[in-house]
């Protein structure tokens, strides 16, 4: 198992404090996939956000999982919860929320980034805003 490198120690710590301090993100809980680094960075978070219910392990996160099963959670779930995953999976998982589909990429996800989306009262779902590390300063 990797671990993250340095500089994704300090991407996460960046984003994680600017998402606190400047954004007072609030969470329930966070999941992550079973694999090292995407845990290490679920606890960076839960240390700045204090998810009320904590960290968790959430079923197929990993790279290559097929995103409909957490299109399936996140229209059942309804507490704020924060899904850390990987690259392709996440960005699958937000194109499909968004009703994109997986060819046509329109949030780009970076390592140690932040996309938040949000369920709209139609069942649909909106980009809030994203975090990138470059962005902050």
């Amino acid at each position: 198992m990797r671990p993250l490198s340095r500089k994704g120690w300090q991407n996460i710590r960046k984003v994680a404090r600017y998402a606190s301090e400047t954004l007072a993100i609030q969470v329930d809980k966070i999941f992550h996939s079973s694999k090292l680094r995407a845990k290490q960075t679920a606890e960076v978070l839960a240390s700045y956000l204090g998810p009320v219910q904590g960290v968790a392990i959430g079923e197929n996160l990993e790279p290559l999982a097929n995103p409909a099963f957490w299109k399936t959670q996140l229209s059942i779930i309804k507490e704020d919860i924060v899904v850390v995953g990987h690259l392709p999976h996440l960005s699958k998982l937000a194109n499909q929320l968004l009703v994109i589909g997986e060819t046509e990429e329109k949030a780009a996800f970076r390592n140690a980034g932040i996309l938040c989306l949000q369920k709209t009262e139609s069942d649909h779902w909106t980009i809030e805003w994203m975090i990138t590390p470059e962005m902050i300063t």
